[in-house]
């Protein structure tokens, strides 16, 4: 059952939107979709209502400023990416846990949903995280491909037109979609050094990422055109204190032709994916037993 949308007052002066995703039988545990940069919630609902069909209370939920919750002109929102983990993130985590009770409480992080996991306040209430296609922004470690793209977008277009129009238009441009403009300066800032996040923001989030004692599986592909390998190890080698888990699948692993750096949320990678790589993490086989 698909609720009506449900506004989570953030703690910050906004209303976040977010869908629930209830099982029809009694809940196994819950998982949190936190969403990738521009990318708006409904996108996950297909794998949130898969998941719901098989047990768990599944929730997603757009940032403020993106898609259900942009209430305001752009010009007058004043957030940035960190406000996005610690108010949006936490609000919704906590109406989630509030509902989990003693169950397991899974985080799904496409990509900025995985590199903010650090700043979220009540994070410790998670049982397992999993990161998709996720890693770090640094520009110089893009794909090839990737590279030439951002250059641009860095060093020319959201400088030049993020303070003329006020926000960066991306969904004008093609480029990423509408964001803040503290949200747009901040990631700038994080993707232009080799640290990411931890490199601008300092010593007190390199502790956040250190302190992180919660098991990460992460999940990525050969052909991501946006996160490189070497992206997704620079990101993951600052969660020093979890215990982590990789699987690095290639599209010819799961018979498929691409996958990409969102194929990993459509329907068509229900059973190839979703099936036989997310579900084993979130609900593992029990250990066989020998006979008394």
């Amino acid at each position: 059952m698909v609720e009506p949308q449900r506004l989570i007052d953030n703690g910050n002066g906004q209303l976040v939107a977010s869908r629930w995703f209830r099982p029809d039988v009694e809940s196994r545990g819950s998982v949190l979709i936190a969403p990738a940069m521009g990318v708006e919630q409904r996108f996950y609902a297909a794998l949130a209502r898969w998941l719901a069909e098989r047990g768990f209370l599944t929730v997603t939920f757009d940032y403020v400023g993106i898609g259900q919750s942009r209430t305001m002109d752009l010009r007058r929102l004043d957030v940035n990416v960190l406000d996005w983990a610690r108010f949006d993130c936490g609000a919704v985590l906590d109406a989630l846990a509030a509902e989990t009770g003693e169950r397991p409480l899974y985080w799904i992080g496409h990509s900025l949903g995985a590199q903010i996991i650090p700043f979220v306040r009540g994070r410790q209430r998670i049982s397992r995280m999993l990161t998709i296609a996720s890693g770090s922004g640094y520009w110089r470690e893009n794909t090839p491909e990737l590279r030439r793209r951002v250059w641009l977008l860095w060093f020319v277009v959201a400088p030049l037109v993020t303070p003329l129009v006020g926000y960066f238009p991306g969904n004008r441009l093609g480029m990423v979609g509408d964001l803040p403009r503290g949200v747009i300066e901040q990631w700038r800032r994080w993707c232009l050094h080799p640290d990411y996040a931890v490199g601008v923001e300092g010593e007190a989030a390199r502790s956040a990422f250190a302190s992180v004692e919660t098991p990460i599986t992460t999940i990525s592909f050969t052909d991501d055109e946006m996160m490189s390998g070497r992206n997704t190890e620079s990101m993951h080698r600052f969660y020093g204190g979890a215990p982590k888990t990789h699987k690095r699948l290639a599209p010819e692993d799961i018979g498929a032709k691409a996958i990409g750096h969102f194929g990993f949320f459509r329907a068509q990678f229900a059973t190839s994916l979703w099936e036989n790589h997310l579900l084993p993490e979130l609900a593992p086989v029990e250990p066989q037993r020998p006979p008394a």
